[in-house]
């Protein structure tokens, strides 16, 4: 199998204390944070992609350009949808949205790499040497 253009993809929560902008330092307010919203749009992505993969390979995110439009209360359900728009060698990108109970409360694009796992966590590792 090969990741195709079209491959869509979905992730869901519900805002909780320990989603708030609060909970990730990222405002004062106790409504669902950007990172979160941002990591649920990734977890769509990843998640419908990874099916696709050799064993052995997972994708990285290299790049997120989102814009969080709308805020949600703690106790409502979110959710983050992804579509594949361009595959070039291992480079993926994707539109990404989110959503509460009301309606849409974020867009933007994404980019994932595809990488060998292990050669992957070595280069990742030698930071650690000397």
């Amino acid at each position: 199998m090969s990741v195709e253009v079209g491959i869509k993809g979905r992730a869901e929560d519900v805002v909780s204390e320990k989603n708030t902008a609060q909970a990730a330092c990222s405002g004062a307010l106790p409504v669902f944070g950007t990172p979160f919203m941002s990591a649920l749009m990734e977890k769509a992505a990843w998640t419908s992609i990874a099916p696709y993969l050799a064993p052995g390979e997972s994708t990285v995110g290299t790049k997120l350009d989102v814009s969080h439009d709308s805020a949600s209360p703690i106790g409502i359900k979110v959710w983050a949808e992804s579509e594949v728009t361009e595959v070039d060698g291992k480079r993926i990108e994707l539109k990404v949205a989110a959503y509460d109970e009301k309606g849409m409360i974020g867009h933007g694009t994404h980019q994932r790499f595809i990488v060998t796992d292990e050669r992957f966590l070595a280069k990742t590792a030698k930071k650690l040497e000397g």
